[in-house]
């Protein structure tokens, strides 16, 4: 259940969040709802802020709202602002740095979402890449996981994990995937390029129409009868790969 100061309730306050330039992650919309000029105003805003809206059931909107007049509509605000991508792309490449950037494919859980931020931190990632859809929202939980890791590591939200890959790789980035189908040992890959790792969701892995995008499908040695590991921990492996090949390999 999430805390109130991350919810809001109503088509006005809703509103008044984008008004204000607010960062919304998500908005629950009721089933029950009908048409109306505010809810025409919030869908318009959504599209061009590339909010997510989701039909869901009354009983949802309820149990989230806690007694509070919601009117059939909630919004989750974020606790940060999202960074643009070329912005971020152009800026490494000017500053003569080796692009290294994080794509974390359906991700929604808030504890290894804020663990797998920490980490991208002391790495050096450039950026976490997530979806508008199925991702982990950014919250108090997922910020204190990261241990504050999330307010300093830009974080950019994509509509369209696909044509982000295809931007990527126009850029000149490697993309690797990082799974347990993969066929090359993540210590065999050259990380001294410019680079997008790809991690997926525990349950379903990464989307195969972004694994068959991908130049390397990176495993990580396993023995013994457990065949994955968690995917904050698995992310820590293989960026802690390429922190060793550019920081120690090349003296």
């Amino acid at each position: 259940m999430s805390d109130k100061n991350e919810v809001i309730f109503g088509y006005h306050a809703i509103l008044e969040a984008f008004e204000a330039g607010k960062t919304i992650d998500k908005i629950l919309l009721s089933h029950k709802s009908a048409k109306s000029e505010a809810l025409d105003k919030i869908f318009t805003l959504a599209k061009v802020r590339e909010v997510w809206i989701q039909r869901v059931p009354e009983i949802k909107i309820e149990k989230e709202a806690r007694n509070q007049n919601h009117q059939g509509i909630i919004a989750y605000l974020s606790e940060i602002s999202y960074a643009n991508l070329e912005e971020i792309i152009t800026q490494t490449f000017e500053l003569g740095k080796i692009p290294l950037v994080l794509i974390l494919d359906s991700i929604t859980d808030v504890h290894n979402f804020g663990a797998i931020a920490r980490t991208a931190h002391c790495a050096g990632v450039h950026a976490i890449i997530i979806p508008v859809q199925n991702s982990a929202k950014i919250n108090s939980v997922a910020v204190k996981t990261s241990a504050g890791a999330l307010l300093h590591i830009p974080v950019c939200r994509e509509k369209n994990l696909k044509n982000t890959v295809n931007y990527l790789k126009e850029c000149g980035l490697q993309i690797v995937a990082c799974t347990e189908k993969g066929n090359t040992d993540i210590y065999d890959i050259d990380f001294m390029q410019p680079t997008a790792i790809i991690m997926g969701s525990e349950g379903e892995g990464i989307q195969p129409s972004l694994l068959k995008m991908c130049d390397i499908q990176g495993k990580i040695y396993m023995e013994g009868k457990i065949s994955s590991l968690n995917v904050s921990v698995a992310t820590g492996i293989i960026l802690y790969e390429v922190v060793r090949q550019r920081n120690f390999l090349n003296f």
